[in-house]
């Protein structure tokens, strides 16, 4: 699944690199609790996040995903969205709750994998 595909599904709104909508992911990884997303969390994956903190746009540097999604309508200040530019990162934003927008991409074929 792509990014761009993650974002039709959930009727996304890209705040930042628009230009990497095209990059692959390979698995999702829903947490407020950005200790879990270190334990757990895949390479090039979409992080679902409703925590709005610079550590979230950090750790997701730290495991190279590829996209954060801020769900629940959480919207990142203008430094965490300068800091995921530099990062090259994608953030977008949407209304769904964490559970509806992870059920929605697994449903389309995006799963975590196995712990």
């Amino acid at each position: 699944m792509t990014v761009r595909d993650a974002r039709d599904i959930l009727g996304a709104r890209v705040l930042t690199g628009e230009e990497f909508l095209d990059r692959e992911a390979r698995s999702a990884c829903g947490s407020d609790m950005m200790s879990d997303v270190l334990a757990f969390s895949k390479d090039h994956s979409i992080l679902l996040t409703g925590l709005c903190n610079p550590q979230v746009i950090r750790t997701a540097e730290m495991l190279d995903i590829v996209c954060v999604i801020f769900v629940r309508g959480k919207k990142p200040d203008a430094a965490m969205l300068e800091m995921a530019k530099e990062r090259g990162l994608v953030i977008m934003e949407t209304g769904h709750r964490m559970f509806s927008a992870c059920g929605m991409l697994y449903e389309a074929g995006l799963h975590g994998g196995a712990i």
